[in-house]
């Protein structure tokens, strides 16, 4: 029997969706996987428990964190080497970012007790922000142990590069889409109104105000629902005060629930506002929108123009009248709302899938396990 190239993976994963990644690469019959990931989740979206379980070619360890799991930072995980002693990693694959407390951990736990095995990293920061010295400590020490990084985005891709990173540092999102869940939706017939979709936490940075006031001035023949959680929710629903029920708020489901919702818009917003210290990384809702043939509209905040392509309207972010005229053509044009679905369909199919993402994970892992840094191209 062919021996098995053994990966721990450690990722911040919570439903099937997510999963669905690493059950396709176990189906690539030569690797073992052992996925270590949060024994509880919590956030302002979701709650979720979860257990250990294994099969043949994937385990999934369940381990308690020390601080909130939903912190990309400063979370660490309650173990010292992860199982690396026993399970004895060919290469290990953390999705964690690499100016954080995790990164660190497992850099270390590498050190000690799996350090012939190549460790690949994950960032999604698409800003060079400043930071303390700590933290440039920690980032400095986790890049320099880390033979790879992914990057969800391009912008991510070049602040490496400006920071002199050697390793691989391919553009590969973390998490595609699931389109066992995203499907195609079916045809419905059009209600009478045009209904506008946002689906996502309801904070400042994701410019939900804006969708608000845009909506405001297309008239009674558009509503919006917004499916979130989220500290503006207060302060949204009395911006939506007086517009006479057209702004339905619901709170957040899981994907499954999700794709059924999608099928009721008839566009998808995504208005992301960039901030100091933050801007869109890759904006998972539009491909899920995208996978459903529902056709998107995003502000030009990060990475959401990379992510659309030609495949759904841009607008700058913040301008309520350019959103509002973005939304006039869609409503006005059933011909426009079919082109840009089917781009988007495709777009996703050619990207962004659990298949493709899986694929190329793959293929990176058999690329590390045959150079070195020196000899690996960038």
């Amino acid at each position: 029997m062919t021996p098995k190239l053994r990966v721990l993976f450690i990722a911040r994963y919570r439903d099937i969706t997510m999963d669905r990644k690493l059950l396709l690469m176990a189906q690539e019959g030569d690797l073992l996987i052992r996925h270590v990931r949060p024994q509880e989740w919590h956030d302002e979206l979701i709650r979720v428990e979860q257990a250990t379980t294994a099969s043949a070619s994937l385990q999934h360890v369940a381990m308690p964190m020390m601080g909130p799991p939903s912190d990309p930072h400063r979370a660490l995980y309650r173990s010292l080497d992860f199982g690396m002693h026993r399970f004895r990693p060919h290469l290990i694959h953390a999705e964690e970012e690499p100016d954080s407390l995790a990164a660190l951990q497992i850099a270390l736990a590498r050190r000690l007790f799996a350090p012939r095995a190549p460790l690949l990293l994950h960032t999604w920061q698409n800003i060079d922000r400043p930071r303390r010295w700590p933290v440039r400590l920690v980032t400095w020490l986790t890049l320099r142990a880390a033979d790879g990084v992914l990057c969800a985005n391009r912008e991510a891709a070049a602040i490496l590069r400006r920071r002199a990173y050697p390793g691989l540092a391919p553009v590969l999102p973390a998490i595609g889409v699931d389109t066992q869940t995203f499907v195609p939706c079916p045809d419905r017939p059009r209600g009478p109104r045009f209904v506008v979709g946002y689906v996502g936490r309801l904070a400042a940075e994701k410019g939900i105000d804006t969708l608000i006031e845009a909506v405001r001035r297309l008239g009674p023949e558009v509503e919006l629902t917004l499916i979130g959680a989220g500290p503006q929710q207060p302060v949204l629903e009395a911006q939506a005060a007086d517009l006479a029920g057209r702004v339905q708020f619901h709170p957040p489901a899981p994907p499954a629930q999700i794709a059924r919702l999608m099928c009721q818009f008839d566009t998808l917003a995504l208005p992301s506002r960039t901030t100091p210290v933050w801007k869109e990384q890759f904006g998972r809702v539009l491909v899920e929108a995208m996978a459903c043939q529902v056709p998107v509209v995003g502000s030009d905040s990060g990475a959401i123009p990379e992510v659309v392509g030609d495949a759904g309207l841009i607008f700058p972010e913040g301008d309520v009248a350019t959103l509002a005229e973005c939304l006039r053509r869609l409503m006005g044009s059933p011909a426009l709302r079919l082109e840009l679905a089917a781009r988007g369909y495709a777009r996703v199919q050619q990207r962004y899938t659990q298949e493709h993402i899986a694929a190329q994970t793959v293929a990176l892992y058999r690329q590390m396990m045959r150079c070195t840094p020196a000899t690996c191209p960038s």
